[in-house]
């Protein structure tokens, strides 16, 4: 459609995923009407995520070393593992102050249709993490989808017989929506995920 270098930088953010042929055409031009120094400071971080970016060797969330500042946090809790599917999800949980224990990252979820199994996620890396007993507890924040549902069901069954405590994150309602707006597993998921009311003083 356009020339040379122009529809090639289409095409390459054509294939970034959720960018479409119209918003690769949009960032392309935007790109191509960029200050020179503004085009210089894209092309530098770029190059710094594949020179510097790589994944932790014990929990493979998104490291600048070979072991993420999370894992070499002498204050982080070293009994509890929360177990989410991408790295994106530790920068979610971190941002809420109330996890201090550790990740683990898997990498996905398991998903047939787009031929992810388990041997195709970091779920052998959390049993042997496992293996030395100083993780007490496990919690599985997995995506509240079917994928994820399955993820943390497969993962379940082989950590309740090594004795480990696993936990899911409760889901349900988000705050400030309306009942008759949820759907059927949301509000399932409310019910189930349900907290006693105690009496105030």
């Amino acid at each position: 459609m356009y020339e040379g270098p122009v529809q090639e930088l289409i095409d390459e953010l054509g294939r970034l995923p959720g960018i479409g042929p119209k918003s690769a055409q949009r960032i392309a031009f935007f790109i191509l009407s960029s200050d020179r120094a503004d085009i210089g400071r894209l092309i530098h971080a770029l190059s710094e995520v594949a020179e510097k970016a790589r994944f932790c060797e014990v929990c493979f969330n998104v490291s600048e070393g070979e072991v993420c500042r999370v894992c070499t946090d002498p204050r982080r809790d070293r009994s509890a593992i929360c177990v989410v599917e991408e790295s994106k999800d530790v920068a979610a949980i971190e941002r809420t102050n109330e996890f201090r224990g550790l990740y683990h990252v898997l990498g996905g979820a398991i998903s047939p249709i787009d031929n992810v199994g388990p041997s195709d996620l970091h779920i052998r890396e959390l049993l042997q993490r496992l293996s030395d007993g100083v993780v007490t507890e496990v919690i599985l924040a997995t995506d509240p989808n079917l994928e994820g549902e399955a993820t943390a069901t497969y993962i379940s069954r082989l950590l309740l017989p090594m004795g480990v405590r696993v936990s899911r994150l409760a889901s349900g309602l988000p705050v400030g929506g309306d009942l008759e707006y949820a759907d059927e597993v949301t509000l399932g998921r409310a019910f189930s995920g349900r907290r006693y009311m105690e009496a105030t003083s």
